[in-house]
């Protein structure tokens, strides 16, 4: 039996393309033989963002509910999501519709039971990155304001500065309502890449 299949494509800024992505897959799915009925996509989107603000991952999980494919098709697990905790609900849910996972980088097929194991491997994994990566940004910013004399931002103006940006104001307007330099902004939102 022929699987329907769709394939998931993401990337976390816009100066990336899924174009490689979708290549690969699309030649693994000719070679299985798969039907590929839908390709999605989120380009510019942080897999840390929930499925509101994923319009092809919602498109993904929508196909799931209603038994319109077999197969999902990712690249690699990091462009389903990056919280361990969010991976084993997706595992869940594609499971309890019967939707089996294809992750390329991995060469994991959950349709096995040991593909399924690996999974939940790879999700601590990816969750474990993601929180040494955080530890050396904010390591590192504790240097260079000791380093600078300046005493370090307060946690509360921080996340105050990165939810103005998540909203999309600028970097010079949102150091100007937050009363903090233009280069501490740059920095934050730098950072908020690097950790997507």
């Amino acid at each position: 039996m022929t699987k329907r299949v769709a394939l998931y494509l993401r990337v976390s800024t816009d100066s990336q393309t899924v174009e490689n992505q979708r290549r690969e897959l699309l030649i693994i799915g000719e070679r299985l033989g798969w039907e590929i009925v839908e390709v999605l996509s989120d380009e510019g989107i942080s897999g840390a963002k929930g499925r509101d603000k994923r319009p092809g991952y919602d498109r993904l999980m929508t196909m799931v509910a209603r038994k319109e494919i077999d197969l999902i098709a990712c690249w690699s697990v990091d462009r389903l999501g990056r919280s361990f905790q969010h991976l084993v609900t997706f595992l869940g849910e594609i499971n309890a519709r019967g939707v089996d996972l294809y992750l390329h980088t991995q060469g994991l097929d959950t349709s096995t039971p040991a593909g399924r194991a690996m999974f939940s491997m790879l999700g601590v994994f990816a969750e474990l990155e993601r929180s040494i990566l955080r530890q050396r940004i904010m390591s590192g910013l504790a240097r260079s304001d000791k380093r600078s004399g300046r005493p370090p931002l307060d946690a509360e103006k921080v996340e105050r500065i990165k939810r103005s940006l998540a909203k999309g104001v600028s970097i010079n307007a949102t150091a100007k309502k937050l009363r903090v330099g233009v280069a501490t902004v740059h920095r934050l939102k730098q950072q908020m890449a690097l950790a997507a």
